[in-house]
């Protein structure tokens, strides 16, 4: 891996060096539940009964969690277009993987989405290069058909990669090859007098489920939990963390530890349903508008930040915000808020309720086409097949068992009115009714599943 940077004066090399170095860690399908990090301070619950991930706790106990963070979107590419554009999956109409089109059996027809990522759009790595950031991207990509980071803005990247990692036994995931590449990254950046961004895009925990075989046998002799009980996921857990210690000793060792801002994300919920509950206390999972599907662990630490619990909504659009803080930059969006002020504890509006757009079917059966608007602990969720809204307050009642509709009724019109015109403003993509659905084969193809 080698670098090339133009020459620069030794003033612009001193300014380049005051700003604030960046490092992502992006994990794939980890749940809300998915740590042994407590998500909500002081409930056991809400964090897993079975993984430990004692280097995340570190960095909880030193930085701040977020409590009530969403991903952009229940399923990766969504999430991770909206998060480097600091747009929403509605307004770019990058609302799923797949080409979206539903065949004629299903009830409502979906909108055929964009595939890729328009090469104009300021993202994270064209902004921080303009504030004179080396930029990296390392892991997984999977924005586009043929496209790669490089398009957007990062000097290094791994080009078009997808789900599939190319790891070996003693590191099936890649977590630690990618790791050691992106301390590489670090150094030879230092050295340069540049300060660096750097996205590590893992693999993990997104199946197939594989772990260092040392690390499986860990977990095999630990007692299962209630809720999660796998020996081979909680390995692939472990591995994770484990990856997170050699970053925090890297920066240690290249004494960029108290200039250097770490966050810690997931790209959506795990997988879930009701025979496998594994997002309890939350409900549903990936794929889904449920708070399974898109409510993700979220820490960051770093210089000045204040410590402890955020209950904030938030959203993984506003790190783009964030991150142009950090680097001083002016850049922004109407969907990315600025969380400056909540990590250092002073005041803070949202000025956008967060929406949340999946016109789509998936391949569960709770995967279907949803629309949410969160606006603090309310959350309207509507159901494009029913064509009925629910209302629900997240404060009291985390695993959306009960619909306040009829008992908040100008509640419930007020957040019916905002969610419509939040679709309208970002030109979203509906569904639409299909005309040839058949109700009666449709019914019984149903009364055939549930036998």
């Amino acid at each position: 891996m080698k670098w090339f940077f133009p020459l620069l004066l030794a003033s612009a090399l001193n300014t380049l060096a005051d700003k604030p170095n960046i490092v992502f860690i992006y994990a794939d399908d980890m749940g809300w539940t998915g740590t042994s990090v407590e998500m909500i301070e002081g409930n056991p619950k809400t964090k897993s009964d079975f993984y430990q991930t004692p280097n995340l706790e570190i960095m909880a106990a030193k930085g701040m969690v977020f409590s009530q963070a969403y991903s952009p979107g229940p399923m990766c590419t969504p999430s991770r277009a909206a998060v480097l554009t600091g747009k929403t999956p509605a307004e770019l109409h990058i609302t799923t993987p797949g080409n979206g089109r539903s065949g004629g059996s299903k009830k409502m027809m979906t909108p055929r989405p964009t595939t890729r990522l328009a090469e104009d759009l300021p993202t994270i790595g064209t902004m921080l290069q303009a504030e004179g950031y080396a930029t990296a991207l390392l892991g997984k990509w999977h924005i586009g058909r043929n496209d790669d980071a490089g398009l957007y803005g990062f000097n290094l990247h791994d080009g078009h990669t997808e789900n599939a990692s190319n790891g070996t036994n003693a590191d099936p995931k890649e977590i630690f090859s990618l790791t050691e590449r992106g301390i590489q990254f670090m150094e030879e950046t230092i050295k340069v007098g540049k300060p660096f961004y750097l996205q590590l895009s893992h693999y993990a925990v997104h199946a197939p489920t594989q772990s260092k075989p040392e690390s499986t046998s860990k977990f095999e002799t630990v007692s299962p939990g209630s809720v999660h009980k796998e020996p081979d996921y909680a390995g692939m857990t472990w591995d994770l963390d484990s990856s997170l210690n050699q970053i925090f000793q890297a920066l240690e060792k290249l004494k960029i530890a108290d200039n250097t801002y770490v966050v810690f994300m997931s790209d959506n919920g795990a997988p879930g349903n009701r025979r496998k509950p594994s997002n309890t206390p939350l409900f549903a999972g990936k794929g889904t508008l449920y708070e399974g599907g898109i409510r993700v662990p979220l820490i960051i630490s770093g210089p000045g930040l204040k410590t402890g619990y955020c209950s904030e909504a938030v959203s993984g659009t506003d790190l783009f915000a964030t991150f142009a803080a950090w680097a001083g930059s002016k850049a922004g969006t109407d969907e990315s808020e600025d969380l400056t002020p909540l990590l250092t504890g002073t005041t803070f509006t949202r000025n956008t309720d967060l929406l949340f757009h999946y016109p789509h079917y998936g391949q569960g059966p709770m995967q279907t086409p949803q629309t949410a608007l969160i606006s603090n602990d309310w959350k309207l969720l509507r159901d494009w097949e029913s064509g009925t809204d629910k209302l629900y307050n997240l404060k009291t009642d985390l695993g959306e068992k009960t619909d306040l509709s009829s008992k908040e009724p100008e509640h419930f019109k007020k957040m019916v009115a905002l969610l419509n015109q939040r679709l309208t403003e970002t030109d979203a993509q509906l569904p639409t009714q299909n005309p040839d659905y058949d109700t009666d084969a449709a019914t019984q193809s149903r009364r055939n599943r549930n036998r």
